[in-house]
């Protein structure tokens, strides 16, 4: 499952780069669930080596609930990020990578005219990365536009890239509910889960990474 070669080892180094020491130990992937205030988890998430959010994301305010933390080493995001107030905020120290599963079939090549001039950005590989992950999970990505959410993608990124760190998974709301049909966020706003995604095969997927030993799931 590690990304060992070409264009995905290139992602290892940059990950590793932005984290808090060369081979990170610990590593939290957050995603967009509404979550209560919980200190612990809060914590938790903030206290690893490397801490990926993804899409359009909250972090905990100065002086507010501490709920999922505050600190932010990589986002991992889609061209359609509804981006909140903490996505750009300071996007100079951060790592962006950009995952285009749809790029096999549809997406353009444009960056959004929002998008910040002087941000770069890295694509998260179709080849190396995307698709070994919709094997996992039994989707065919090549002939179909199916593919994995941008929160499962952040894991398993995650995951590969660093196979003996602790994992701390947070905001995954369909581990506890595959038959959702419509995202709450914790941004307040909502949409439906799109029709390339099968998030009970996710949820399974992830789900059983908890059984390990190295992966802890906060809820």
């Amino acid at each position: 499952m590690t990304a060992e070669l070409g264009e995905a080892s290139l992602m290892v180094n940059l990950l590793a780069a932005y984290a808090d020491r060369p081979e990170p130990r610990s590593v939290a992937v957050v995603g967009n669930q509404p979550l209560p205030p919980d200190p612990r988890r809060a914590k938790a998430i903030d206290a690893c080596d490397l801490v990926i959010r993804v899409n359009g994301f909250v972090v905990d305010e100065p002086g507010g609930p501490e709920t999922v933390g505050s600190r932010v080493h990589v986002v991992v995001f889609n061209r359609a990020v509804r981006a909140t107030k903490h996505v750009f905020r300071d996007y100079r120290k951060r790592l962006y990578l950009l995952v285009e599963p749809g790029r096999m079939h549809w997406e353009p090549e444009d960056i959004p005219g929002w998008w910040p001039g002087d941000l770069g950005y890295v694509p998260v590989p179709n080849r190396e990365v995307v698709l070994p992950l919709s094997d996992a999970l039994g989707l065919p990505s090549r002939e179909q536009g199916l593919w994995s959410t941008t929160g499962t993608l952040a894991a398993w990124i995650a995951r590969t890239s660093f196979p003996h760190a602790n994992l701390i998974l947070s905001g995954f709301s369909f581990i506890d509910d595959p038959n959702q049909t419509h995202w709450e966020h914790a941004a307040g706003d909502s949409c439906i889960v799109g029709p390339e995604h099968q998030i009970a095969a996710e949820g399974r997927l992830l789900d059983s990474w908890t059984k390990t030993g190295e992966t802890e799931l906060l809820r």
